[in-house]
């Protein structure tokens, strides 16, 4: 049974509420798994562990979904994010932060089902293509296919990023490395570095 981690970012707690009641209902329906974590605001976002999927709520207090979501995207470009707002005018914005849905309150079970089916496309397509790579900064969720090499430099992986200035540095080791990433894609140039 696949398992997905699940984001809900929502103040409101009977919004909440009925987002997780009908993923436990999607999750019945499909087999699949869901194991959800609610914040109560975007300004949590940054510790949060990462997620396959992510519901925000636009209306939120202090920093508001759009704003967080534009932030989420400069470190996550994959993951997919629905929001769920009743504020209407926001769809066309959402598009801007590369939204893969939006659904307007209240979220029937019926108008939720539908737009999940697609998100559980792109989660399991995401499962087998991205990578979560925690550093000392946070935790950034990479396409496989845009690690260019993995070097190793005393204790500590360097992941070179197509598109990324900086490599993304972490604890570990080549051969744990070459044990995430996938065999097709990645040979062993030497003890010490991996390449695509």
């Amino acid at each position: 049974m696949a398992t997905y981690k699940v984001l809900i970012v929502e103040d409101d707690d009977e919004a909440a509420s009925t987002l997780s009641a009908h993923l436990a209902r999607f999750a019945a329906e499909r087999g699949v798994r869901f194991l959800v974590t609610r914040l109560s605001t975007a300004f949590e976002l940054p510790s949060a562990e990462a997620a396959d999927l992510i519901f925000m709520d636009i209306g939120l207090p202090g920093i508001n979904g759009m704003e967080a979501a534009e932030l989420l995207r400069q470190e996550n470009a994959t993951t997919p994010l629905i929001f769920v707002t009743n504020l209407a005018q926001y769809a066309v914005k959402g598009y801007q932060v590369d939204a893969l849905d939006f659904m307007v309150k209240p979220v029937g079970y019926g108008d939720f089902a539908m737009r999940m089916g697609r998100a559980l496309k792109t989660m399991e397509k995401n499962a087998t293509h991205t990578m979560a790579i925690a550093t000392t900064s946070g935790t950034h969720v990479v396409n496989v296919g845009d690690i260019v090499f993995v070097e190793l430099e005393k204790h500590d992986l360097l992941y070179h990023v197509a598109g990324l200035d900086q490599p993304l540095r972490r604890r570990g080791s080549i051969s744990g490395a070459r044990g995430e990433l996938p065999q097709d894609l990645f040979i062993t140039v030497s003890q010490g570095c991996l390449a695509n």
